[in-house]
């Protein structure tokens, strides 16, 4: 993809990048004065491979994940401007798209070794160019997690304690999957965020449901158009208080209906939740999405 203006010069190249990294080390994806974050990270990799070609590019991510949570399908794009992709492919000049093709797969390499290819906490898992239109924040049609729980009838496995809460209690995961239902569809999910000022709260949860895997682990997958501050860990942590007795099956629609903050349920430690995947449309609805997820949602 690339952008122009209307003074005619030269477009910005947009690479989409897929991103993976274990949380445990950072403060959360977006960058904070003084404190390791995904962004930042990734951000210091991109100043080193362009100091001498400024300004420094920027990402744009599809969901900023909080201090502890982790991603195996994160997606942000970058802009580069003609001397940056040039100078990823010297000795050779750009010539053309195909180039800028190439360039993509340059930056995955480069920025891997800066990172540390042998043993890194933050992955870049692919590099492309993007498609006309992708913008990787405001064209996503959805985002889906995974919360991963070993309760008292489950084996804890130590090589998985850092993507795995443990919980000293049987949970019920039939009661915990048939509460989850109850939450599906578009609604104001203001009792299971934590408040951002300006921000909405409006969602639509596409899919929640639980099940135990072989390993007898409890895996909540839970996707939607978006998610608010907190909003997954909050919702887990109601279907707990469900699976454990302390709250009925229908109690968390009515509390989502209540529209306010509560003290029933805890919201659960990010080391249990991971980002997925990222689903994105296709060619020109790539552009159209974008449009229409700036537009503040209503009821």
């Amino acid at each position: 993809m690339t952008d122009g203006d209307a003074t005619g010069a030269e477009a910005a190249t947009r690479i989409r990048l897929g991103i993976a990294y274990d949380g445990s080390g950072f403060n959360g994806w977006s960058r904070q004065p003084g404190l390791r974050t995904v962004q930042g990270a990734l951000e210091e990799a991109l100043r080193m491979l362009f100091r001498r070609h400024e300004p420094a590019p920027t990402l744009t991510v599809a969901g900023r994940t909080d201090a502890g949570v982790h991603a195996l399908g994160q997606v942000a794009h970058v802009d580069l401007t003609p001397d940056q992709v040039d100078a990823l492919l010297r000795p050779r000049k750009r010539r053309n798209a195909a180039d800028d093709a190439d360039a993509a797969a340059a930056l995955r390499r480069r920025l891997t070794g800066i990172l540390g290819a042998a043993d890194s906490d933050v992955v870049i898992v692919s590099a492309q160019l993007a498609e006309p239109g992708f913008d990787a924040r405001f064209s996503a049609l959805w985002r889906r997690y995974e919360y991963r729980i070993a309760d008292a009838a489950a084996p804890k496995n130590p090589m998985a304690r850092s993507s795995t809460l443990w919980y000293p209690v049987v949970l019920n995961v039939e009661d915990m999957d048939a509460a989850a239902g109850t939450l599906l569809g578009l609604h104001d999910f203001a009792a299971y965020c934590k408040p951002r000022e300006g921000a909405t709260t409006i969602r639509t949860l596409q899919e929640f449901a639980w099940s135990r895997g072989a390993d007898g682990v409890l895996v909540a997958s839970v996707r939607a158009d978006a998610f608010c501050h907190s909003m997954v860990r909050a919702l887990v942590g109601a279907c707990v208080a469900v699976g454990e007795g302390k709250l009925a099956r229908e109690d968390l629609a009515l509390l989502r209906d209540v529209g306010a903050r509560t003290s029933a349920f805890k919201v659960m430690p990010a080391k249990g939740l991971t980002l997925m995947e990222v689903g994105y449309p296709h060619g020109a609805e790539l552009a159209a999405r974008a449009e229409q997820t700036r537009a503040r949602r209503v009821l």
